[in-house]
Protein backbone atom coordinates (compact mmCIF):
# COMPACT_ATOMS: atom_id res chain seq x y z
CA UNK A 1 0.00 0.00 0.00
CA UNK A 2 1.49 3.35 -0.93
CA UNK A 3 1.72 6.28 1.46
CA UNK A 4 -1.09 8.21 -0.26
CA UNK A 5 -3.44 5.44 0.84
CA UNK A 6 -2.00 5.29 4.35
CA UNK A 7 -2.22 8.98 5.33
CA UNK A 8 -5.29 11.18 5.49
CA UNK A 9 -6.28 14.56 6.92
CA UNK A 10 -9.86 15.22 8.06
CA UNK A 11 -11.76 17.80 10.06
CA UNK A 12 -13.93 16.65 12.93
CA UNK A 13 -14.16 15.22 16.41
CA UNK A 14 -11.40 12.73 17.18
CA UNK A 15 -13.48 11.19 19.98
CA UNK A 16 -16.00 9.91 17.41
CA UNK A 17 -13.52 7.95 15.29
CA UNK A 18 -13.82 4.18 15.19
CA UNK A 19 -10.08 3.41 14.97
CA UNK A 20 -7.71 1.20 16.92
CA UNK A 21 -6.27 4.21 18.78
CA UNK A 22 -6.70 7.92 19.06
CA UNK A 23 -3.83 10.04 20.30
CA UNK A 24 -4.48 12.39 23.18
CA UNK A 25 -2.55 15.65 23.36
CA UNK A 26 -2.23 15.23 27.12
CA UNK A 27 -0.60 17.12 29.95
CA UNK A 28 2.15 15.56 32.06
CA UNK A 29 -0.27 14.50 34.84
CA UNK A 30 -2.52 12.57 32.38
CA UNK A 31 -5.48 13.75 34.43
CA UNK A 32 -7.44 15.55 31.74
CA UNK A 33 -7.60 19.21 30.92
CA UNK A 34 -8.96 21.42 28.15
CA UNK A 35 -9.21 20.99 24.40
CA UNK A 36 -8.70 17.51 22.96
CA UNK A 37 -7.54 16.17 26.32
CA UNK A 38 -10.75 17.19 28.08
CA UNK A 39 -12.93 15.91 25.24
CA UNK A 40 -11.23 12.51 25.28
CA UNK A 41 -11.58 12.20 29.05
CA UNK A 42 -15.27 13.19 28.87
CA UNK A 43 -15.92 10.74 26.04
CA UNK A 44 -14.08 7.83 27.64
CA UNK A 45 -15.70 8.28 31.05
CA UNK A 46 -14.26 8.13 34.58
CA UNK A 47 -12.52 4.80 33.98
CA UNK A 48 -9.94 6.56 31.81
CA UNK A 49 -8.96 8.94 34.60
CA UNK A 50 -8.79 6.00 37.03
CA UNK A 51 -6.38 4.13 34.72
CA UNK A 52 -4.33 7.29 34.08
CA UNK A 53 -3.86 7.72 37.84
CA UNK A 54 -2.13 4.31 37.95
CA UNK A 55 0.41 5.30 35.27
CA UNK A 56 2.15 8.06 37.20
CA UNK A 57 2.23 10.75 34.53
CA UNK A 58 4.09 11.13 31.26
CA UNK A 59 7.10 13.34 30.50
CA UNK A 60 7.05 15.67 27.49
CA UNK A 61 7.79 13.79 24.26
CA UNK A 62 6.91 10.37 25.64
CA UNK A 63 3.71 8.33 25.18
CA UNK A 64 1.54 6.02 27.30
CA UNK A 65 -1.25 3.63 26.31
CA UNK A 66 -4.63 3.14 28.00
CA UNK A 67 -7.91 1.51 27.06
CA UNK A 68 -10.49 3.61 25.21
CA UNK A 69 -13.36 2.71 27.55
CA UNK A 70 -16.54 4.43 26.27
CA UNK A 71 -14.87 5.80 23.13
CA UNK A 72 -15.29 4.05 19.76
CA UNK A 73 -11.46 3.76 19.70
CA UNK A 74 -10.11 0.66 21.45
CA UNK A 75 -7.13 2.53 22.89
CA UNK A 76 -5.92 6.01 23.74
CA UNK A 77 -2.25 6.86 23.25
CA UNK A 78 -1.44 9.79 25.53
CA UNK A 79 1.48 11.98 24.51
CA UNK A 80 2.69 15.26 25.96
CA UNK A 81 3.71 17.88 23.46
CA UNK A 82 6.01 20.77 24.23
CA UNK A 83 4.80 24.23 25.17
CA UNK A 84 6.10 26.24 22.21
CA UNK A 85 8.81 28.75 23.07
CA UNK A 86 10.75 28.84 19.78
CA UNK A 87 13.58 26.70 21.18
CA UNK A 88 15.40 24.11 19.08
CA UNK A 89 14.29 21.38 21.49
CA UNK A 90 10.61 22.17 20.78
CA UNK A 91 10.76 20.45 17.38
CA UNK A 92 12.70 17.47 18.79
CA UNK A 93 10.14 17.00 21.58
CA UNK A 94 7.23 17.28 19.16
CA UNK A 95 8.91 14.75 16.84
CA UNK A 96 9.32 12.43 19.84
CA UNK A 97 5.56 12.62 20.47
CA UNK A 98 4.81 11.22 17.03
CA UNK A 99 7.62 8.64 17.00
CA UNK A 100 6.83 7.34 20.49
CA UNK A 101 3.08 7.20 19.76
CA UNK A 102 3.66 5.30 16.50
CA UNK A 103 6.10 2.95 18.23
CA UNK A 104 3.50 2.11 20.88
CA UNK A 105 0.91 1.51 18.15
CA UNK A 106 3.31 -0.77 16.27
CA UNK A 107 4.24 -2.73 19.41
CA UNK A 108 0.54 -3.28 20.12
CA UNK A 109 -0.15 -4.28 16.47
CA UNK A 110 -2.59 -1.41 15.96
CA UNK A 111 -3.64 -0.80 12.35
CA UNK A 112 -5.35 2.60 12.53
CA UNK A 113 -4.23 5.62 14.56
CA UNK A 114 -5.65 9.15 14.62
CA UNK A 115 -3.63 12.17 15.71
CA UNK A 116 -4.82 15.65 16.66
CA UNK A 117 -2.56 18.65 15.98
CA UNK A 118 -0.37 18.06 19.04
CA UNK A 119 0.75 21.23 20.88
CA UNK A 120 -1.15 23.54 18.51
CA UNK A 121 -3.88 24.62 20.92
CA UNK A 122 -3.05 26.25 24.24
CA UNK A 123 0.58 25.07 23.93
CA UNK A 124 0.97 27.56 21.07
CA UNK A 125 2.91 25.57 18.46
CA UNK A 126 2.55 27.24 15.01
CA UNK A 127 0.35 24.99 12.88
CA UNK A 128 2.55 25.16 9.76
CA UNK A 129 5.66 24.01 11.65
CA UNK A 130 3.77 21.40 13.67
CA UNK A 131 2.15 19.99 10.52
CA UNK A 132 5.53 19.44 8.83
CA UNK A 133 6.89 17.71 11.95
CA UNK A 134 3.79 15.50 12.24
CA UNK A 135 3.61 14.48 8.60
CA UNK A 136 7.37 14.06 8.08
CA UNK A 137 7.74 11.87 11.17
CA UNK A 138 4.73 9.74 10.26
CA UNK A 139 5.97 9.27 6.69
CA UNK A 140 9.46 8.36 7.88
CA UNK A 141 8.06 5.84 10.39
CA UNK A 142 5.53 4.34 7.98
CA UNK A 143 8.10 3.83 5.22
CA UNK A 144 10.09 1.66 7.64
CA UNK A 145 7.22 -0.23 9.33
CA UNK A 146 4.00 -2.01 8.35
CA UNK A 147 2.10 -0.78 11.42
CA UNK A 148 0.16 1.30 11.72
CA UNK A 149 -1.36 0.67 8.32
CA UNK A 150 -3.23 3.98 8.36
CA UNK A 151 -2.79 7.35 10.06
CA UNK A 152 -5.51 9.97 10.18
CA UNK A 153 -4.73 13.55 11.13
CA UNK A 154 -8.00 14.69 12.72
CA UNK A 155 -8.06 18.48 12.72
CA UNK A 156 -10.38 20.71 14.70
CA UNK A 157 -10.64 23.68 12.32
CA UNK A 158 -11.00 24.15 8.58
CA UNK A 159 -7.86 26.31 8.64
CA UNK A 160 -5.80 23.53 10.23
CA UNK A 161 -7.22 21.00 7.75
CA UNK A 162 -6.18 23.28 4.86
CA UNK A 163 -2.59 23.43 6.19
CA UNK A 164 -2.35 19.62 6.47
CA UNK A 165 -4.06 19.01 3.11
CA UNK A 166 -1.72 21.43 1.32
CA UNK A 167 1.35 19.85 2.86
CA UNK A 168 0.24 16.26 2.21
CA UNK A 169 -0.55 17.07 -1.44
CA UNK A 170 2.84 18.76 -1.88
CA UNK A 171 4.87 15.78 -0.66
CA UNK A 172 2.76 12.78 -1.69
CA UNK A 173 2.72 13.49 -5.43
Amino acid sequence: MNLKDRLEARQGDITQLNVDAIVNAANTSLRGGGGVDGAIHRGAGPELLAECRTIGGCPTGEARLTKGYRLPAKFVIHTVGPVYRGRSQDSRLLSDCYINSLTLAMQKGLKTVAFPAISCGVYGYPIDDACKIAVDNCIDFMTRHDHPERVIFMLFSAGDLAVYTRYLVSILR
